[in-house]
């Protein structure tokens, strides 16, 4: 399986001041498969340690003080021996602050072991930060990933080809197709495989389930216990919130006189830990625009497109058929997106409901704001509203529809929307 991660780990591995790298991410997107695969092709051997419970490996790490008596011990444990440059070692469920301690040993020393640490909680960096390690984010995969796995490379480059040099894409009614299956599935490996071998939609949908499970025990590692349970009770109201008119997120929809003050640190940690995406109301735009947020006005969403539908209950026909559905998993796919790209969120709603769906800045400074518009019945204003009072030069309006760009604003496919990143927008 083809990802986009091996790209950055083939520069990591030959980056002469290379030092442990920390993979995070969410459960099930594939962080231990694509190391292993990576150390299978590029190294004479792999050695790889579950530190979860992992008493012998712990002790290593809290007793030995110099690299290479961790790498003794390491060898003995492994029943292999490592070598410099030609073996990667990989650690995984990286949650003990001892064990990064010892890793960071070899980021002060610029060793010339590799070394790969991975976690699911990203909630962990903020007590593993130091200049003596690396840090890479990773996610499910994108649509362009999905194509490559299709045997699709083709179209995929089409759709890159057309969105750079601004021209209609000549297959974009497969494209589109492709990407409605896409929904279905999203961008976890097990389910597109699953996908991929024809299994029926009540196997999809049980194998995401198992996958939805696995995500709400991540929720019980919150150290404030109270909150595991609200915790749970957010999450599972993510649909039902994006199911309303105003996706904004109302505390009374968990149930009745539930308030802000009780959900805070659950919602906090689902965001933190990326379970959920969220995305702040501002009324005004200028740079920069953390400056402008509402906290106490934002969305979540579900931060993997093919979780949601489950979660909805949906099958093809109402996902096909029911504009307002549609809407909702389009809505959640921009936003996966644009966080997946390190966008930070924002939405744009005036004192008189004009509303367009995204406002993000880029590195450059540059704000640009980003619409939805697939309901047959829309008449979009609340873009040309937003651009005109706040002199914005540059827009893009995501649709069902080919490119095409209409005075100072992009028409984009909504199968499109990996293009957008740093470098294009």
């Amino acid at each position: 399986m083809e990802r986009k991660i091996e790209k950055f780990f083939y520069k990591w591995q030959k980056d002469i001041i290379r030092k442990p790298l920390i993979l995070y991410g969410p459960k099930q997107v594939g962080k231990t498969f694509s190391t292993l695969a990576f150390g299978k092709k590029e190294y004479k051997n792999t050695v790889y340690f579950n530190s979860d419970n992992n008493i012998e490996l712990l002790e290593i790490f809290k007793k030995e003080k110099s690299t290479e008596k961790i790498i003794l011990k390491l060898s003995l444990l492994a029943g292999e021996t490592i070598l410099k440059e030609d073996t990667l070692i990989i650690i995984d469920n990286l949650n003990d602050l001892e064990i990064v301690k010892g890793l960071k040993l070899f980021g002060s020393e610029h060793s010339k072991y590799h070394i790969i640490g991975i976690t699911s909680k990203k909630e962990k960096l903020s007590e593993f930060k130091g200049e003596e390690l690396q840090f890479k984010g990773m996610t499910g995969l994108d649509f362009e990933e999905y194509l490559w796995l299709r045997k699709e490379k083709s179209l995929a480059e089409l759709i890159k080809e057309s969105f750079t040099k601004r021209k209609t894409n000549p297959f974009h009614k497969v494209a589109l197709d492709y990407f409605q299956e896409f929904i279905e599935t999203g961008g976890l490996p097990e389910v597109i495989l699953a996908s991929i071998e024809a299994k029926s939609s009540e196997e999809l949908d049980a194998i995401k389930q198992k996958i939805i499970d696995v995500y709400k025990k991540e929720i019980y590692s919150n150290k404030n216990l109270i909150d595991i349970p609200r915790g749970l009770e957010v999450l599972d109201s993510i649909p039902n919130q994006l199911k309303k008119e105003n996706k904004k997120f109302q505390y009374g929809l968990i149930g009745h006189g539930k308030r802000k003050k009780e959900y805070q640190t659950s919602i906090e940690h689902l965001v933190n830990n990326q379970l959920a995406n969220r995305s702040y109301k501002v009324k005004t735009i200028k740079s920069p625009l953390s400056s402008c947020k509402e906290k106490d006005s934002f969305k979540l969403y579900i931060t993997d497109d093919g979780l949601l539908y489950t979660m909805l209950h949906l099958n093809k026909r109402k996902f096909l058929t029911d504009e307002s559905i549609k809407e909702i998993l389009y809505e959640n796919h921009i936003a996966k997106t644009l966080v997946d790209s390190d966008y930070s969120l924002y939405y744009y709603q005036s004192e008189g409901k004009a509303e367009v769906n995204f406002v993000v800045q880029n590195r450059m400074g540059k704000i640009i704001p980003i619409e939805l518009t697939i309901k047959s019945n829309s008449k979009a204003k609340s873009l040309s509203v937003l651009m005109k009072k706040f002199t914005i030069e540059q827009a893009y309006r995501i649709t069902e529809n080919n490119f095409s760009t209409k005075k100072e604003i992009r028409y984009i496919p909504i199968y499109a929307m990996f293009c957008l990143n740093d470098n294009k927008i």
